[in-house]
This record gives structure tokens, sequence and C-alpha cells, in this order.
């Protein structure tokens, strides 16, 4: 699903990692690119994720700080 917020597009994603979940989102630019904002943490239910997700999506569009995952995900 494709949100709209503050002008911006973006999508909010979430990805099965064995029993939990991974919150990721992609950023719709007017020129036609797209930024991924990477895999953010694992959450415990897909609700939780997909809301971590909007949640984050929606601070880096503002230009806020980023929050924190419950738990992170080492590169």
């Amino acid at each position: 699903m494709i949100v709209y917020h503050g002008g911006a597009a973006f999508e909010p994603n979430v990805l099965r990692n064995g029993k939990s979940f991974v919150a990721t989102a992609s950023i719709f630019e007017e020129d036609g690119h797209v930024t991924s904002l990477g895999k953010w943490g694992l959450f415990a239910n897909e609700e939780c994720a997909m809301r971590f997700a909007i949640l984050s999506a929606t601070a880096f569009i503002e230009g806020d700080e980023l929050p924190v995952p419950p738990i992170r995900l080492l590169a």
C-alpha cells in the first residue's frame, strides 16, 4: 500500500524473518527515484512491524529523529 504524507509518498513493508517480522519502507521521490530506508528491526507481530514502518517513514519525511526499534538488526 502506498501512503501519502506531507506531499511525499512512501510504501511501508513487513518481511517475515523466522518467527519474527522486520519493518522497512521505501520513499518515492518526485523525480521517480526510490529511497529504501533499509531493515529497521525485529518485531513480535506483523501489526507492530507495520506501525513502526509507518512511524519511521513519516519521521524520515518530516526530518525528525527516527525511532529506535525494540530489537535492532546487525549489518
